[in-house]
């Protein structure tokens, strides 16, 4: 029997319309919740990901800035702009487009954001209180959409074995984090898997949950998944094809052809977990703007 689609499309739409009402119950007490988007260099893919930002925060009724600086802007320059808009009340939630230029350090960056305004999720002030299990930070937003998808779509995760391919400081550590934790969504027995795991086919078939965020096109086999299993699809891999209109196609992580006839659930790519993140960017900015004033 196929597997159940998680509809990342539909999840996305339902948490922007939560987004949508916390923005309107703000708005009438005064503050509308900002988020500021800054892309330094030209870069073709983080050029669309950012005009994405700014016309999702405008159709929640959120204001949405994006600030474009060239290339070769210094990084002092980058520092004391994220420092202004530190300062600035009007704006709730900062973030600077990765990847920044080479001449940049990119972790001096995420740092001189202020914590409360760190909406990405990144700032080590952040990271620590995920760790620790603080709930007053903010979660990055890819796999705290991930915990949300599984939420919706009714997956009972307490005690349950999770295995997570990636260890990256933007998807696996923290997703693992999140997941480890005591509460809602969470309670599971994590593992995590990288480039360096033996046998990487004896963990991923011990998985009752398996999130795939690798960055290997269509590398998971239904060989590798345990009949029944949640699999979750993280991957965005470009990958060519003749045959397609742009002459190339875009896939996950997951074969999911394969995958889906053993799979109890599984989200799909294109539609699945892409549209979570900037759905979360959002519910982190308007959450941002509600601690600015004490709620």
């Amino acid at each position: 029997m196929p597997a159940e689609l998680i509809d990342g499309v539909a999840i996305a739409a339902r948490v922007r319309q939560r987004v949508a009402h916390d923005t309107a119950a703000l708005k009438a007490l005064g503050v509308t919740p900002g988020l500021t988007a800054v892309l330094v260099g030209n870069d073709p893919a983080s050029a669309v990901y950012v005009g994405s930002k700014e016309r999702a925060c405008k159709e929640a009724g959120m204001h949405g800035e994006s600030i474009r600086l060239p290339a070769s802007t210094p990084e002092v320059e980058l520092l004391a702009l994220i420092d202004r808009l530190n300062a600035d009340p009007a704006v709730h939630g900062i973030l600077v487009q990765m990847p920044l230029p080479k001449h940049i350090d990119s972790p001096s960056v995420i740092r001189r954001i202020a914590p409360a305004k760190d909406v990405d999720g990144f700032h080590p002030f952040n990271v620590g209180k995920l760790f620790t299990g603080d709930r007053d930070g903010f979660a990055p937003c890819t796999p705290a959409g991930v915990q949300v998808m599984l939420e919706e779509a009714g997956v009972d995760t307490s005690g349950k074995e999770a295995v997570i391919l990636g260890r990256s400081n933007i998807v696996g550590k923290p997703m693992a984090a999140l997941l480890i934790q005591s509460g809602k969504t969470a309670d599971c027995t994590v593992t995590i898997c990288h480039s360096r795991t033996k046998d990487l086919a004896s963990h991923t078939r011990r998985a009752d949950i398996l999130i795939a965020a690798i960055g290997r096109p269509e590398m998971v086999t239904a060989e590798m998944v345990k009949p029944g299993a949640v699999v979750i699809d993280v991957g965005i891999n470009r990958v060519d094809d003749p045959s397609a209109p742009k002459g190339y196609r875009i896939v996950g992580d997951v074969k999911f052809d394969e995958v889906s006839r053993v799979a109890s659930k599984i989200s799909p790519v294109p539609g699945g977990v892409g549209r979570m993140t900037i759905a979360m960017l959002l519910a982190n900015t308007v959450r941002a703007a509600r601690l600015s004033i004490g709620g």
